[in-house]
């Protein structure tokens, strides 16, 4: 009954990603939006080439792709002009992650927006998916949907199945799997770009920032996307950073910083549909024997 979520550690053996028919939409909406991704990078060309593949690999009609390399010397660049035209990139020095995604971001064009690391992959049909959604659901701007862990090979090593979007437990904690967000313009438009002054938690506060100006966000019951989970990657490496990151926009939300029994109290209903939801996902898994992904459901 442990709450999987917040976890990045093993959860089970590493074993393929899984694949079968049913998962991806068999065409994007008749009148595709544009989407908008970017990607910013720096020397990670190990996982880079399995990154582009995600997104370039939707066969999404109308996206606008580009890479923001921050000067990498391992080989990125060869990588990049490996992909010709379909993708665009720059390179050289940024002020930061957050930096070269604002800089993306005002170079393409897109009704629907997102961002995806370079260590980090999409699942198979997301794109359709989650233009097919926004299409349904015209007043809703944002949406995530549940995640998958893997390790530096590309192996799967963990679940995240969250439960519908708790506006109370995101000030406490964010549990909104990045790789797994998108938005549309109109909110870009209203509070973006993205707060410079943030290299860990600005996913975090460009949420909370959505959420306290009225914006919509929704969590959708589908596997979107992948977090790979490395040594050397950030979340890992940054750790005392992103505490005292975490402190501020908490201290912002509630005037103080809460304690770690008020932040454990304030998520416990939220964890407990977690968990709740997760069970009932493991047992469908075992009473079937396989380790496939569920077909799509109907959104929460």
């Amino acid at each position: 009954m442990q709450p999987g979520i917040g976890r990045l550690d093993p959860q089970y053996r590493p074993r393929p990603l899984p694949s079968g028919p049913g998962y991806r939409l068999k065409q994007s909406p008749a009148a595709a939006p544009a989407v908008a991704i970017v990607t910013p990078t720096l020397n990670q060309n190990q996982f880079l080439g399995q990154t582009l593949a995600s997104v370039l690999g939707q066969g999404y009609p109308r996206l606008a792709y580009m890479v923001l390399d921050g000067g990498s010397e391992d080989g990125t660049l060869s990588t990049l002009e490996a992909h010709g035209d379909r993708l665009t990139w720059t390179s050289g020095p940024d002020a930061g992650q957050a930096d070269a995604i604002n800089r993306g971001f005002a170079l393409i064009p897109g009704e629907i927006m997102a961002w995806i690391n370079s260590d980090d992959l999409l699942l198979p049909g997301s794109l359709a998916y989650v233009a097919d959604y926004f299409a349904a659901h015209p007043t809703v701007d944002m949406v995530y949907g549940d995640r998958l862990l893997i390790d530096g090979a590309g192996f799967e090593i963990g679940r995240w199945l969250l439960p519908a979007h708790d506006p109370e437990a995101l000030k406490f904690v964010d549990y909104v799997p990045q790789e797994t967000l998108f938005w549309r313009r109109r909110v870009w438009s209203a509070i973006g770009p993205l707060d410079t002054s943030f290299s860990y938690a600005l996913d975090w506060d460009f949420l909370l920032r959505a959420q306290a100006a009225g914006f919509t966000i929704r969590h959708v019951p589908r596997f979107l996307g992948c977090f790979r989970v490395h040594a050397a990657q950030k979340t890992q490496a940054n750790w005392a950073m992103g505490q005292a990151e975490m402190h501020r926009i908490r201290e912002r939300c509630f005037g103080v910083v809460p304690t770690a029994e008020e932040i454990s109290r304030g998520i416990r209903p939220y964890l407990l549909r977690h968990v709740l939801r997760d069970r009932v996902h493991r047992l469908q898994q075992a009473a079937s024997r396989t380790f496939q992904l569920p077909r799509p459901q109907s959104a929460e």
